[in-house]
């Protein structure tokens, strides 16, 4: 009996080693790959950042447009008033 009871401790613990290297084999590697993306998330940041200065030009492009529509429509009556 008491081999028995000896037996079934080992093969618990072992049982349960073997789960801790399992959980231990699998986490390891997302914890690595979370913290390469971390320090890539600087850089993307940045990135955007520089991004966004550099197209914020852009905000103005309507009245650029309408200011040419304006220009080019004034240019149009000047010329079929002189008859072009």
């Amino acid at each position: 009996m008491t081999a028995m009871v000896e037996t079934g401790w080992a093969v618990g613990y072992t049982v349960g080693i073997v789960v801790v290297l399992v959980v231990v084999a699998l986490v390891v590697p997302i914890l690595l790959l979370a913290h390469r993306i971390g320090r890539q998330a600087g850089a993307i940041d940045e990135s955007l950042g520089e991004s966004v200065r550099n197209t914020a030009g852009l905000a103005g492009l309507h009245t650029t447009i309408e200011s040419a529509e304006i220009i080019v429509a004034g240019l149009n009556r000047g010329r079929t008033r002189l008859g072009g």
